[in-house]
């Protein structure tokens, strides 16, 4: 169920609605018995995932939706392709699963360019490049999105809307994330001036004018960027996973009869943190897509709330049934990744033991991404006042949504 509050023009929605009917005798490929199409780019990732469940709902907004789904990697055996068999799913619903290597710039081409309908782009892919310096990894992910685009936006004659999701490096210089110079302006809004180092906005701001140069003689296409902060969420695949990370962490020392040691800084501990829930990110992609007065704007996004570590420490562990300790001095701190090496054995006598769905430690962790979430040494927390403004009431409880996916992956049978 779309849970936001939709305050803005009543007409928008419509007049969304009515486009793709409008555009279709522009040109053949449009599919009349869908309202709308999507690409869904990173479809196996955490904001992807949702995005696709969520447009497959009966009462997704615009709809019915026809998505593309697109991802690097097979989709893995625990993940069941196409639409979700619930109540809740719109028999008008076609989700076509497509496998694609953003990198390559021929295979994108080649998969995208004939899906000449495709009206909304949604893009939420992430490479972390791990072992690459910062900025090899702001350049591959840079091109990646430049094929994507370079492949729809001339073929697509319907195309209406691109959705970007980045995160907090427009505030954060990922090169010296400690130094930078807005630290003092938190809670960060968006009319703070950008810091000066490459990232996925440059080619929103900076290049997507060229995309458009051919596309002069249809309409015109709008795009709006989505920075949440930690997401809170599961996909079967993600860069950074951090719920489910912290999931099996658990669950390891549960088998090891460990307690639950926090590793992390006093600043996170103690301190005030946000987080983003995937399906609100979803829905705020979705609305700003649809809201006419969202056109051509970035937009943080998390849940509208704070949080303290310390808050969701002790609701972890009780899930696992194991004890905790919380922050104990600088010299009790400790990298998970570092603990968790050389763990694959254990974590495949636990997915035995508990009958579980059969997966590799590798798939449903990211040790290092929690690394850098437990370890933040300031406070990093955003305002959500712009999209209130434009009439986006959503909103999620953060200790709610932590507990609530970690209910999900128990009983999906991903951990136990």
């Amino acid at each position: 169920m779309i849970r936001w509050c939709w305050t803005g023009e009543h007409g928008a929605v419509q007049e969304r609605r009515q486009e793709p009917e409008r555009r279709a005798a522009d040109t053949e490929a449009a599919a009349p018995a869908f309202a709308n199409v999507a690409l869904v780019v990173g479809s196996t990732g955490t904001v992807g995932a949702a995005l696709v469940d969520m447009l497959q709902s009966s009462d997704a907004p615009a709809g019915p939706w026809k998505v593309y789904a697109l991802c690097r990697r097979p989709l893995p055996h625990w993940c069941t392709p196409g639409p979700a068999a619930s109540s809740t799913s719109s028999p008008n619903t076609v989700v076509v699963n497509l496998q694609v290597d953003l990198a390559d710039a021929a295979a994108v081409a080649a998969a995208l360019a004939p899906l000449a309908d495709i009206t909304h782009v949604f893009y939420a892919a992430w490479s972390p490049r791990r072992g690459s310096p910062d900025a090899v990894a702001c350049e591959t992910n840079r091109a990646m999105l430049c094929n994507v685009l370079s492949a729809v936006v001339p073929s697509c004659r319907a195309l209406a809307h691109v959705c970007l999701q980045t995160g907090r490096d427009q505030f954060v210089d990922p090169f010296d994330p400690v130094m930078g110079t807005t630290s003092a302006t938190r809670p960060y809004s968006e009319d703070l001036p950008r810091l000066e180092h490459p990232d996925l906005e440059d080619v929103i701001l900076i290049e997507l004018p060229g995309f458009f140069a051919s596309r002069r003689d249809r309409g015109p296409v709008t795009w709006s960027v989505h920075r949440p902060a930690t997401v809170f969420g599961f996909s079967s695949r993600s860069g950074r996973n951090v719920v489910s990370s912290l999931c099996v962490y658990a669950a390891i020392c549960r088998k090891e009869d460990a307690a639950l040691s926090w590793p992390g800084s006093r600043v996170a501990w103690e301190g005030f943190s946000d987080a983003s829930d995937a399906e609100l990110v979803a829905e705020h992609a979705l609305w700003a897509a649809l809201e006419l007065r969202c056109k051509n704007e970035a937009f943080n996004c998390t849940n509208g709330d704070v949080f303290k570590w310390k808050q969701l420490w002790p609701a972890l562990a009780k899930h696992f049934a194991v004890e905790w300790s919380g922050y104990d001095g600088e010299d009790k701190r400790f990298k998970l990744e570092k603990a968790m090496a050389g763990k694959e054995a254990v974590w495949t006598e636990i997915v035995r033991e508990n009958g579980l769905l059969e997966t590799k430690l590798d798939d449903i962790t990211t040790w290092w991404s929690v690394d850098a979430v437990l370890n933040a040494d300031q406070e990093q927390v955003d305002t959500m006042n712009k999209s209130k403004e434009l009439g986006f009431f959503g909103f999620r409880h953060t200790v709610r949504s932590f507990d609530t996916w970690i209910t999900k992956l128990k009983a999906s049978g991903i951990v136990p």
